[in-house]
């Protein structure tokens, strides 16, 4: 089995001309601009679905090579445990399935069809990762320190945000280039991304969502009042964004239900970026290479995207392109003595009893700040929601800052850096 692993991932990191020591630079480069106008708004033609595939194609068996040797340099124990392993088994029938497609081009609609199905088994087979990790952690965390998971976890997490982006994307491409008799002249999504997405929608229906949560769990709700620029629209990765805002009421709702401030709304600003001209050149500038993400960049590709038109989407509209969002609750603020530590990923909160009781992977739930007061809680979750929340929002260039006033209450500043609404 060791040999035909090692097979694999140095096979695919020849295909793209890396050795094992550096990671590969020869997939063309991407962001979430490239997502929205490398193939055109569905439904797309044979020639621009084809494309499509092979971009994908070009991306993912490296990225899963990476992560199959990530996995591989951990200690032997912790690998050896029946969730961690059962990840690396995943990653390794991934990379197996695509392996076969690696040296050579999807010519047809038959090998694209395909393609997308390998896609579909990649996405389905991962979709616990996240979960399964966290509970084969939990139970070596006498075998690996806190510290050495938290920067295995940075690395794996954020590459697993891009994988699944990439093999979605093209899922949601392909699906939308169907024949159907009720499809609209022009949707809103190109692929998984909404061209038109407004915050405040998404703040809603999170609030509905974690309402419930809180309902059932405290038998009361806290409420929402948005402000600011609520008509605020920008493309992005709606998934990611409700994910990101899930994790952060979360945190709001407990922390203000737990101090007793459930009558007091929490706050959500809206802010949208000013109009500002920019270039291909400045979204360039903004753009920060290094060993997480240069896998994603060649200089053909970036020769390839200052080269070409603006497309066929017509003009970004570059006054919503970033939004800020401001979420602030009374719920008592941070501890000095937590603050440190709510970007680490952490399991201290979550006993081992109800480790054994997390087979429904919902293990997301009000993590460290809500539980800066000390008092555990059978929802405190593992605190993933908000390191991975963090890496969600950097992925392309935004971010989350937190600003606690101990004693009454905390600011979160969630920026998202968008392509802009498309005219």
């Amino acid at each position: 089995m060791c040999d035909f692993v090692q097979q694999l991932t140095v096979s695919c990191k020849a295909g793209d001309g890396q050795d094992g020591s550096e990671f590969s630079r020869n997939h063309k480069f991407w962001s979430l601009t490239i997502l929205v106008r490398r193939h055109g708004r569905p439904p797309l033609s044979q020639q621009a679905l084809l494309s499509s595939a092979n971009f994908s194609l070009s991306l993912l068996p490296a990225r899963l090579a990476h992560r199959i040797e990530s996995l591989r340099n951990l200690p032997f124990i912790v690998v050896s445990n029946p969730h961690v392993s059962k990840i690396y088994n995943n990653y390794l029938h991934s990379l197996s399935t695509l392996l076969p497609y690696q040296q050579r081009q999807i010519t047809t609609v038959e090998e694209e069809i395909q393609f997308t199905e390998v896609l579909a088994d990649l996405v389905q087979t991962h979709a616990n990762t996240i979960p399964t990790l966290a509970r084969g952690f939990l139970e070596c965390r006498r075998y690996i320190s806190a510290a050495e998971v938290t920067r295995f976890l940075e690395r794996h997490l954020r590459a697993r945000i891009g994988t699944r982006l990439i093999a979605e994307q093209h899922i949601a491409l392909h699906l939308a280039s169907q024949p159907k008799a009720d499809q609209p002249s022009q949707s809103r999504y190109i692929g998984v991304i909404d061209t038109d997405l407004r915050p405040a929608d998404i703040v809603r229906s999170c609030e509905n969502f974690v309402g419930e949560i809180c309902e059932l769990k405290y038998g009361v709700r806290p409420s929402i009042i948005i402000n600011g620029q609520p008509e605020a629209s920008f493309a992005h990765v709606p998934v990611h964004l409700e994910y990101i805002i899930t994790e952060l009421l979360k945190n709001s709702f407990r922390a203000t239900i737990e101090t007793g401030k459930e009558r007091e709304p929490v706050e959500v600003t809206i802010a949208a970026a000013p109009d500002v001209p920019h270039t291909k050149l400045e979204e360039l500038k903004k753009i920060s290479v290094n060993d997480e993400s240069a896998h994603d960049f060649d200089q053909d590709g970036l020769m390839e995207y200052c080269s070409t038109s603006e497309g066929h989407l017509g003009p970004l509209n570059s006054a919503a392109q970033n939004i800020t969002i401001r979420i602030r609750d009374h719920g008592g603020g941070i501890s000095p003595e937590v603050l440190p530590n709510i970007w680490s990923y952490s399991f201290t909160t979550f006993g081992e009893d109800e480790a054994a009781a997390a087979d429904n992977g919902n293990i997301d739930a009000l993590n460290t700040i809500a539980n800066s007061g000390g008092n555990s809680s059978s929802i405190a979750g593992l605190g993933y929601g908000l390191p991975l929340g963090r890496a969600y929002a950097e992925y392309f260039g935004g971010s989350i800052a937190v600003q606690s006033l101990y004693g009454w209450g905390t600011d979160v500043y969630l920026t998202l850096k968008g392509v802009g609404k498309i005219d």
